[in-house]
């Protein structure tokens, strides 16, 4: 309860300096990891209370959006095979997105399973926007081999190819690699990002909201505008971390891209009364006050009960 007791009695409003506060508060107990996380979810909250009692959505907060929709793209697992894949990819093309992503296993097994599995999703989506994630399974010499391979296939991005926290690695591939790098989903905080950004390690920086919080999504979100590299979102299952990162990434200059995960899960698509998914490839920011979305308090009880069983 470390945090609680740093924050009872406190003005909910003074969001920088509470975040100081906590962050000084746990000095002791890592700053790029779990306890950043914790204080991000503090922070969310806080600036949804801050939105509400001003009346206005975080976007505005944070600066003002720049971005009324943004072009969403269907975040799914590959299939088994290529062939699997290419069907994955005509269903999400015909229910309208122009871009998906195909991520994690079974990529990474051998370099002929790695080519079938995006040669597949190459064919399911025709002419769409076509994004790899490999899952961190890769040395830095093995990823920029399967970078020359896949850039054949016309990739937007290849994700993830190297460990997290593999900054010289990431540094050295992005030097060389044919299709564009992007990482950062798993980065709690400033410092963790600090590295990457310094060193412009990355085309692409994925910022995940339920991990950093807004007020550190928004110097992420500066330094990154500063070297003039792109930022994207993170999010896979919950509909408020969609939320946060819709009123985050519209805020962002040149926001291009949406994760948008289509997996079917009740967390995913009943967790709040508004359904915070794309439409014909296309997702709109929320404008009502704070995060702009209202928790299904029914599910959450259903939740806690089955979790203290």
């Amino acid at each position: 309860s470390g945090l609680r007791e740093l924050l009872i009695g406190e003005n909910p409003l003074d969001i920088g300096r509470l975040w100081d506060k906590m962050y000084r508060g746990t000095m002791y107990f890592g700053r790029t990891s779990v306890t950043i996380s914790a204080m991000a979810a503090i922070d969310m909250a806080l600036w949804d209370l801050k939105g509400k009692h001003f009346g206005e959505p975080i976007h505005r907060l944070l600066g003002g959006k720049r971005h009324d929709a943004i072009r969403s793209y269907a975040s799914i697992l590959f299939g088994d095979d290529g062939q699997e894949t290419a069907d994955i990819g005509r269903r999400w093309v015909e229910a309208g997105y122009t871009a998906v992503k195909f991520g994690w296993e079974p990529m990474g097994e051998s370099e002929a399973v790695d080519i079938d599995l995006v040669r597949g999703a190459r064919e399911g989506l025709g002419d769409a926007t076509l994004l790899v994630d490999a899952g961190c399974v890769w040395d830095a010499r093995t990823a920029l081999r399967r970078a020359h391979a896949f850039a054949e296939f016309n990739i937007e991005w290849l994700e993830e190819p190297l460990q997290q926290a593999d900054v010289d690695g990431y540094v050295w591939l992005r030097d060389r690699s044919p299709v564009p790098i992007a990482s950062g989903e798993g980065e709690c905080g400033s410092e963790a990002f600090r590295p990457f950004i310094d060193r412009h390690a990355l085309d692409v920086y994925q910022v995940d909201l339920s991990r950093n919080g807004f007020t550190q999504a928004a110097y992420v979100r500066d330094r990154v505008q500063e070297i003039g590299a792109r930022l994207c979102n993170h999010c896979y299952t919950s509909p408020l971390t969609v939320a946060a990162s819709l009123h985050w990434l519209s805020t962002c200059r040149d926001a291009f891209l949406f994760e948008d995960c289509v997996e079917e899960t009740p967390m995913r698509t009943q967790l709040t009364i508004e359904p915070m998914q794309g439409v014909d490839g296309w997702i709109s920011v929320p404008n009502a006050p704070g995060l702009g979305v209202t928790l299904n308090e029914d599910l959450v009880s259903e939740t806690k009960v089955a979790e203290s069983r």
